[in-house]
Order: structure tokens, then sequence, then C-alpha cells
């Protein structure tokens, strides 16, 4: 199975909806063109950014399909899974799978607490629906309430052959590190979910990041990316750096709603967060516009 191309940055695209929160596909079709433009290697719909949370699977299919059309090939689609029933899992793989998706991004299930042989089976099961895909899993405790172990990942890593890869969320450097030392021989893919660990984790052997900041500022995200990747590693370290500020501060912001603020401060255009979620206080607004300016975003 190839993977080669799995790799660079690749942004949890924000989806951006209309007055009555139907997703608004011109306008999200309008800001992948645009991450496109400015280097992205790749894009993927329905992540944790993508507020996956709140939309119907029909939905989310039926926009795959037009996303992957429009894109035409010209970077990868990876559709993101975050439900929690296996079954529902299995169908949404089948479903982006049919809707032309290159590759799909697993996320363990939230809110219960599995253990190893489920989350094993679960996996698997889902991995095994779609044997032609790449699978990618992806680990988030700051959202689930646990880590995918690492025993985990070795076995899916070692014996499912279409699980390739993990986004790598945890913000832990020991466990990036781990992840990729025990699953290398398998030819593993890891990418960092963690914006302000995009430098360490290449350093670490990270093939690339999937960042939420690539949304209102690809060219600094890509840069480290791509000044890692020719050797200029002194310019990587000072990109991240720069992006650093930005990232952390949307943490004072309810998760993922910054992103989407951050990304209308800079002219997209795409829109509120879905309710219950709504847009930033002005003052907090105001500090990522200082932000943003400082970094030569605005």
């Amino acid at each position: 199975m190839n993977t080669d191309f799995i790799k660079g940055i690749i942004p949890p695209v924000v989806t951006p909806v209309d007055n009555r929160g139907k997703i608004d596909v011109v306008k999200l079709n309008e800001q992948i063109d645009w991450m496109i433009a400015r280097g992205i290697s790749g894009v993927l719909i329905f992540g944790s950014n993508s507020e996956f949370f709140d939309f119907e699977s029909d939905e989310m299919l039926e926009v795959t399909e037009k996303v992957v059309k429009h894109v035409d090939h010209r970077i990868p689609v990876y559709f993101g899974i975050g439900a929690i029933r296996t079954s529902k899992c299995v169908a949404l793989a089948k479903g982006a799978v049919k809707a032309g998706a290159d590759a799909v991004s697993v996320l363990q299930p939230m809110f219960i607490s599995p253990s190893e042989e489920e989350l094993k089976t679960h996996f698997e099961t889902i991995a095994k629906s779609i044997p032609r895909t790449p699978v990618l899993l992806y680990n988030n405790p700051g959202r689930c309430g646990y880590t995918i172990p690492q025993d985990t990942v070795y076995y899916l890593a070692h014996n499912v052959s279409n699980i390739v890869g993990i986004k790598e969320s945890s913000g832990d450097i020991t466990q990036l590190e781990e992840i990729i030392r025990r699953n290398r021989d398998a030819g593993f893919k890891t990418l960092c979910g963690k914006d302000t660990l995009i430098y360490a984790g290449m350093a670490v052997g990270c093939v690339g990041a999937v960042c939420s900041t690539a949304n209102f500022c690809p060219e600094l995200v890509c840069s480290i990316y791509d000044k890692w990747m020719t050797g200029d590693i002194k310019g990587s370290l000072e990109a991240q750096f720069v992006l650093n500020p930005i990232r952390l501060l949307s943490d004072k912001a309810t998760f993922p709603v910054a992103t989407k603020d951050m990304s209308n401060i800079i002219g997209r255009n795409v829109g509120p967060s879905v309710p219950p979620l709504q847009t930033s206080s002005d003052a907090l607004k105001m500090a990522y516009k200082t932000a943003l300016e400082r970094a030569g975003i605005i």
C-alpha cells in the first residue's frame, strides 16, 4: 500500500455553515483552495477543528464527495471519524471511501474508557472494513480522557496492514518519540497533532503535522515543515517560535472556537462556530488580532 502521500502540513479545515447551520460547501472549497495556494500538503475534513461532532453522517458524506470532486487530486483528502459506536465508524469509513477520500483518520472513542482489547477490536474492525484504504489512528487524550496505549498502537501497526500511521495529539514528546521508535520498522507514519511541537516532532521523526493554525496562517505553518526538509533547521525553529504564541492563545477560548475566530479576523469569512459554541469575547478577539499582527499575519 502506497503511503508516500502521508506527509507535510495537513490542516483540519474549518467547516463554514450558513444561517441555518448547514454546511456551506462553496465556502469550504474556497477555504481549501486558499490553503492549497499557500503550501499545504493535504486536507482533513471533519476533524476536531472541523466540528465533526455537530454534523450528521449523511451530510458529512455528501460534502466529502463534493470536496473530493473539487480538489480533483491536487492534494490528498483525509476524512475524520469520531463516532463512538464501532458500526457507525465502519459505515462512515465505507462512505468516505465511496466518496473518494484518500485516507481516513479514526479518533479513539470518547466518553467511554475501553480496555486495550476493546480498542484493538474497534480499530481493527474499522480498518478491515476498508482494506485498500490507509487508516490513521488519532490519539487525543485531552478530548477523550485517555491515551491509546503504546502496546495497542504497536499491535495495530504490526498486525493490520492498512493501519499505517497516527495523528499524535497528546502533547507528550516522550509518547511521540516512543510511537516512532517502536513502530518505524513497520513503515508506520507519525503526524504531530500539536501545532506547538511541529519542529520537535520533525526532530524525532514525524513525517509532518496536522495543524489547525494552518486555517489562518498556512504559509507560516508550512514554513516550519518546509525549512526543516530543506535543511534550514534554525529557520524552522524560528518559524515555530513565531507560531507558538498564536496557538497558545487559542487555548483561552472554548475548543475549537478560536480557529474560526482567527480565520474570520484575517478575512476568510468562514462564519461562526456551531451552537452551543459561541464566538470569543471581544477582549479575546482583540488579543487574537494583536498576536496575528505581531506575527505579521495581518
